[in-house]
């Protein structure tokens, strides 16, 4: 591969994990000052609640979508490149009967299976009457996720990335009014009504874009078979990994109580769930792109570790920046009493530096087809991380659970890694090992630091010295392996 080359793929994944990374930032951001009002006006108990309901509606969703949202890009973004209008018209009317096949069936699960979900899920009450009302919730999370398989198969990143930009904005203006007036009595109308709005608005624009044919619908469901047997074995990890989270989220609360689930589901959003803004472009852009050349064993080498490279660099000044600066996030995104959540949440933060690097690996074995082999990993890490959470939290408590998070992925990581090199014939580049020997200490260093008192002027000192030397040797690596510099300047001289 020429230069040229080699600083256009580098381009490419740099320009698609920026668009999605702020579009993801600028959630993130909005979605910290919704979370900043709901902890206040719900506290760590409320929390935890909206906590329990969310992580049970997901898993009865990925239950019942026949893995629809994912397995569906694989297969249209394929005819897509066909560049065959009537095909891809014809697999759309495929995906969006099997969309609503779901929905119907998702919802009718939810209502079915309400009486052992409050049984099991809670250790007080009876909540079987909120799970009824959270079926609509289901059916509509099942064709928003259709409708998206479309628009991402089909490339239309503006189009993804507006929704997303209008969905935060409304969950803030909907969620913050209904609990300030109804307190945790507000937390089931707010699920419903964001999976509406998250409904409405993707239909708004994939409609446009593809407008609704009902006509051979019945057929369509028949046609759409090699797609449903991709997505099972998808759906099965997701149920397990859903799963594994109800179980935690329930062993915290009957061995603990509702505020350790508060604290755990605070510590894992600041650093799991907000770390994946980088990670967000993958399913978008590298997934698809993946899929196109999984035949090519050199192609796929140069597509996974390109990837990782540019998470690295990244990712890693942005964790070395969050480990510092946790003791302040903390209580000013949440509030003063999720502090104990911090040494959770710091120890936590290696287990994204594992992820950067295991995520684009992992994605191989889908992209092959190979998706029985993703659903044994994927078990065999859900069965790991709730047994090391279980083991971490009876030693060490809720700081434990952030120690058991890391050596998860780290497992996770060698696993995947094992499995890609033997099944696949992948190997890691020397530009990962490098890059990885470079941040992976400052960020451990960064760690270190933590060991001192906050209120040590040292600690800022030595804190932010790191996250420049982090950034510094990101920017100059990503300046030198793309073209997207000497364009940017070219254009500032044109219109100077």
């Amino acid at each position: 591969m020429s230069e040229a080359e080699s600083k256009d793929n580098y381009g490419h994944v740099l320009k698609y994990t920026g668009v999605f990374g702020g579009v993801q930032g600028l959630n993130i951001i909005i979605g910290l000052v919704r979370n900043k009002l709901v902890a206040i006006l719900l506290g760590t108990g409320g929390m935890g609640l909206v906590s329990l309901f969310s992580t049970t509606i997901t898993f009865i969703s990925q239950s019942t979508n026949l893995g629809i949202s994912f397995s569906a890009v694989k297969h249209l973004s394929e005819i897509s490149d066909s560049g065959d209008d009537a095909k891809i018209s014809h697999y759309i009317k495929v995906i969006r009967a099997w969309s609503l096949a779901t929905a119907l069936f998702g919802m009718f699960v939810c209502v079915l299976v309400g009486p052992l979900l409050s049984d099991y899920t809670f250790s007080w009450g009876d909540h079987t009457l909120h799970f009824v009302f959270l079926a609509p919730a289901v059916g509509m999370l099942a064709i928003t996720g259709g409708e998206t398989a479309i628009l991402k198969a089909l490339r239309r990143l503006r189009t993804l990335a507006a929704i997303q930009i209008c969905l935060v904005v409304l969950s803030l203006l909907i969620s913050v009014p209904l609990y300030y007036y109804f307190g945790q009595a507000g937390i089931i109308p707010v699920i419903v009504l964001m999976a509406f709005v998250g409904m409405c608005l993707t239909l708004y624009y994939s409609l446009r874009l593809y407008p609704l044919k009902i006509s051979g619908w019945f057929v369509a469901l028949g046609e759409g078979t090699s797609m449903v047997r991709l997505g099972v074995a998808f759906v099965l990890a997701g149920i397990l990994g859903s799963g594994a989270e109800m179980i935690i989220r329930s062993y915290l609360n009957v061995c603990g109580d509702l505020d350790m689930v508060g604290l755990y589901n605070a510590g894992f959003m600041i650093t799991v769930t907000y770390a994946g803004m980088v990670f967000s472009a993958m399913e978008t852009d590298y997934f698809p792109r993946l899929s196109a050349i999984n035949h090519d064993t050199e192609a796929v080498n140069l597509a996974v570790n390109r990837q990782i490279e540019v998470s690295l660099l990244i990712l890693s000044p942005m964790l070395a920046l969050l480990i510092i600066a946790l003791p302040i996030l903390i209580p000013l995104l949440y509030s003063s009493r999720f502090v104990p959540v911090v040494s959770m949440a710091q120890v936590a933060v290696f287990s994204m530096y594992l992820k950067a690097i295991s995520l684009p690996i992992s994605y191989v074995t889908l992209a092959k087809g190979d998706s029985w082999a993703y659903l044994v990993l994927e078990a065999a890490f859900d069965v790991l991380l709730v047994a090391m959470i279980i083991i971490g939290f009876d030693n060490w408590g809720i700081t434990g659970t952030g120690i058991a998070i890391s050596v998860s992925y780290l497992i996770d990581l060698i696993i995947v890694y094992v499995y890609a090199r033997l099944r696949y014939s992948y190997l890691v580049s020397s530009s990962v090992l490098t890059f990885a020997l470079i941040q992976l200490p400052l960020g451990v260093m960064a760690y270190l630091i933590t060991l001192m008192s906050v209120n040590c002027l040292m600690y800022w000192v030595f804190g932010i010295i790191i996250f420049v030397v982090s950034s510094t040797v990101s920017l100059y690596i990503l300046r030198s392996k793309t073209s997207l510099w000497d364009a940017l300047m070219k254009k500032i001289h044109r219109h100077g």
